[in-house]
């Protein structure tokens, strides 16, 4: 790898963590904020309506690793490249 393509893997990476970073703390924050729900003196709602919640975040998350998933075996196929 040249100099250059090094330099723009390690922004790559930096920004990578970066936003992984605040994405992922608010996410997190999020689902708490949910977990606040289930509070009966405040709130009403059925078993049917938390399952609704959990089926959601899951299919979310599972969609999201998919991503992940893909975007991994396309960065393991073979490259050709002249040096």
């Amino acid at each position: 790898m040249y100099a250059a393509e090094v330099a723009l893997r390690e922004a790559d990476r930096s920004k990578f963590v970066r936003l992984a970073g605040k994405r992922v703390s608010r996410a997190m924050n999020d689902i708490r904020l949910i977990g606040n729900l289930s509070n009966r003196s405040n709130y009403d709602y059925t078993e049917e309506d938390v399952a609704r919640i959990f089926r959601a975040l899951a299919d979310e998350v599972l969609a999201c690793r998919k991503k992940f998933n893909v975007a991994s075996k396309k960065q393991t196929k073979p490259r050709f490249e002249l040096d």
